[in-house]
C-alpha cells in the first residue's frame, strides 16, 4: 500500500499535501481501495471557508457514498475539475492527477494535529 511520506493524513483518509500555506487534499490508496470504483466526486464548497473536522464535499463509488471531511479549517480555492469527466483518477492516482481540493490554511497550527505516515499506517493496519 502507498503511504508517501511527505503527506501528512488525517484519521478520516484523506491526505494533506501542505505547499506554504496552500494545502491540496485527496482520499488516501487505503480509502480508495475500501471504496472501489469511484463514479462521481461532489465538491459544492468552493469558495466557502469551511472548518476543520466538516464535510467538504462527497465520493461517490459504485456501492456506497462517503463524506469528504475538511483537514484543516480553510477556505476552499480550487476544485480539480478533470474529475468531473475522469472520477476514476481517485483511483488510478490518489496522491496524484486524483487530488480533490485545494484550500488557503487558516490555521498553520492545525498541522501539527495530522498524522504523519507512520501514524496513518499504525491507524489502518489496527
Amino acid at each position: 500500500m502507498n503511504i508517501p511520506s511527505e503527506l501528512k493524513y488525517t484519521k478520516d483518509h484523506e491526505w494533506v499535501r501542505i505547499d506554504g500555506d496552500t494545502a491540496t487534499v485527496g482520499i488516501t490508496d487505503f480509502a480508495q481501495g475500501e471504496l472501489g470504483d469511484i463514479v462521481y466526486v461532489d465538491v459544492d464548497t468552493l469558495d466557502d471557508t469551511v472548518e476543520e473536522g466538516e464535510v467538504f464535499g462527497s465520493v461517490e463509488a459504485v456501492k456506497t457514498v462517503s463524506d469528504l471531511f475538511m483537514p484543516l479549517s480553510g477556505e476552499v480555492i480550487e476544485f480539480n475539475e478533470e474529475l468531473e469527466d475522469e472520477p476514476e483518477l481517485v483511483n488510478s492516482d490518489p496522491y496524484g492527477k486524483g487530488w480533490m481540493i485545494k484550500l488557503s490554511v487558516a490555521d498553520a497550527s492545525q498541522i501539527n494535529d495530522l498524522l504523519d505516515a507512520e501514524g496513518y499506517k499504525t491507524l489502518i493496519s489496527g
